[in-house]
């Protein structure tokens, strides 16, 4: 897989059209990079944000960071673990749900 514009960095979320994973390794954009498809990682999430177990998970790939913003954004996950408004990191089970269809 070729790394998208900007590049990465390892524990990095990675969305190269609907396919989503986390990076394992350091990738400058136009390499190859590894990605993480599917378990459970910790990854970045909006500081201001409360997440409950069971909450959907959606990419914000400006920002890279996961949050609960379902519009234009595409779902990545589903919480495992509560994360606390502030903090900057939540467990997710990669694609573990589907979206809903709008």
């Amino acid at each position: 897989m070729t790394c998208p514009s900007g590049g990465t960095v390892a524990d990095r979320g990675v969305i190269i059209g609907t396919l989503f994973g986390v990076a394992i390794t350091d990738a400058a954009a136009g390499e190859p990079v590894e990605l993480c498809y599917q378990g459970v990682v910790e990854i970045a999430k909006t500081s201001a944000l409360a997440i409950g177990v069971g909450d959907r998970l959606f990419w914000d790939d400006t920002n890279k960071v996961v949050n609960k913003t379902t519009t234009a954004q595409q779902q990545v996950g589903v919480a495992v673990a509560a994360a606390a408004n502030p903090s900057a990191t939540v467990k997710m089970l990669i694609r573990a749900a589907l979206p809903v269809a709008t």
